[in-house]
C-alpha cells in the first residue's frame, strides 16, 4: 500500500481543523473502498497560533492515532511549518494543504491520480479563486517574480495545495538554511510538474494571515534564497545608467562648447544626482540583504522550533 502523509500547517484554525480532517478521512476511505492501496497520516503543526489551535491539536491527535502534532516554539512562517512536517512525514506521496478549509480534501485524488500517471509534483489550480483582492494581488505579484527569477514555466500554476513524490521531499529535507522557500525547492529538484483544476471555496472562519509585510517577506526570501538575478539585474542598471551619464556628459560639454551662454542647470543638476544617488542605495541594500542571509545562514539559525511532539511514534 501506498502511504500519503497529510502535511497542513495550522495558524487561527480551532474552528475549521476538525471540518478539514474528517473530509480527509472520509476521502482517504471512499479512496479505500474504490480499490485504491492507499493509507495515511495526517501531519499537524501549529505555528505559535495565538488562539486555542495546539489544544484542538492535542484533543484530534487523543482520538486519531494516525495524526501527529508539532508544536512550534514561536511563530515562524507557513513554509518552516511546510519543513517540518515534510522532515516528519514518511509518505511515498505527501501532500500539502491549508488549515482553514478552502482547499478541497475531497479532490485530492486528482492530484494523487497526476502523481501515478508518473509526475514528480503536482499543484492544484483554481477555477475561481475565492480569495480577498490583496490576496490576489500578491498572487500575480508571486507568479510573476517566480517566472522571472525562478525561470518558473509560464503556463504553470502554483498555490499551497500540492503533492509530491518522496524523492523530492528528500531532496527538499536536505535544504537546512534558516529561509525555506517551499516552491523554489520543488522547483529546483524536478521540472516534471503539472496542475490540475479544482475547486476553492469561501472561506468559513477568520481572516488569511499573509499581511503586506509578511508577502514582502516572502518574495524577498523567495528571489534571494534560490537566484543570484537580482544581482545581475543590479549590474546590467548599473552599466546602463553609467552609459547614460557619460552621454549626458559629452552632450553638455558639445552644448557648452557651442552655445556658452547657455547656463549649466542646477536643478537638472541635483536631479541627476538624486537619481543616481537612488539607484545606488537600492543596489547596495541588494547587496546587504544577500550578505545578511549569509550571515545568519553561517550562524545556523534555525528554520524552526520545536516545543512539543504528539503521537510520533518513530520516538517511543
Amino acid at each position: 500500500m501506498k502511504l500519503i502523509s497529510f502535511i497542513i500547517p495550522c495558524y487561527r484554525s480551532e474552528k475549521t481543523l476538525p471540518s478539514v480532517i474528517q473530509e480527509i478521512e472520509e476521502k482517504m476511505w471512499e479512496l479505500l473502498q474504490a480499490g485504491k492501496d492507499y493509507c495515511y497520516e495526517i501531519i499537524l503543526i501549529n505555528d505559535c497560533s495565538p488562539d486555542e489551535t495546539y489544544g484542538m491539536i492535542k484533543k484530534i491527535c487523543k482520538t486519531h492515532s494516525h495524526v501527529k502534532g508539532i508544536d512550534f516554539s514561536k511563530n515562524f512562517g507557513q513554509h518552516a511549518a511546510l519543513m517540518a512536517g515534510l522532515r516528519m512525514a514518511k509518505g511515498d506521496y505527501i501532500v500539502c494543504m491549508d488549515d482553514d478549509g478552502q482547499t478541497p480534501a475531497n479532490e485530492v485524488d486528482k492530484l494523487l491520480d497526476k502523481l501515478d500517471m508518473g509526475y514528480d509534483a503536482v499543484y492544484a489550480q483554481y477555477e475561481n479563486k475565492q480569495h480577498s483582492g490583496f490576496r490576489n494581488w500578491g498572487s500575480r505579484i508571486n507568479e510573476n517574480m517566480l517566472r522571472i527569477m525562478l525561470n518558473k514555466p509560464k503556463d504553470l500554476y502554483v498555490s499551497s495545495y500540492f503533492a509530491v513524490r518522496r524523492f523530492v521531499v528528500e531532496d527538499m529535507i536536505r535544504y537546512q538554511n534558516a529561509y525555506p522557500y517551499v516552491i523554489g525547492l520543488v522547483l529546483r529538484t524536478t521540472k516534471k510538474v503539472t496542475n490540475v483544476v479544482v475547486q476553492h471555496r469561501i472561506r468559513q472562519e477568520g481572516k488569511s494571515g499573509y499581511t503586506l509585510k509578511k508577502l514582502l517577506g516572502l518574495w524577498f526570501n523567495g528571489f534571494t534564497a534560490f537566484s543570484v538575478k537580482p544581482l545581475r539585474i543590479a549590474t546590467i542598471l548599473g552599466i546602463v545608467f553609467a552609459i547614460m551619464g557619460f552621454i549626458y556628459g559629452i552632450y553638455t560639454i558639445i552644448k557648452k562648447v557651442f552655445n556658452p551662454a547657455v547656463p549649466v542647470g542646477f536643478s537638472s543638476l541635483m536631479a541627476v544626482l538624486v537619481l543616481f544617488g537612488g539607484i545606488i542605495m537600492i543596489m547596495l541594500g541588494m547587496i546587504g540583504e544577500y550578505i545578511g542571509r549569509i550571515y545568519i545562514s553561517m550562524n545556523n539559525s534555525p528554520q524552526y522550533v520545536i516545543r512539543e511532539i504528539l503521537n510520533n511514534n518513530d520516538l517511543k
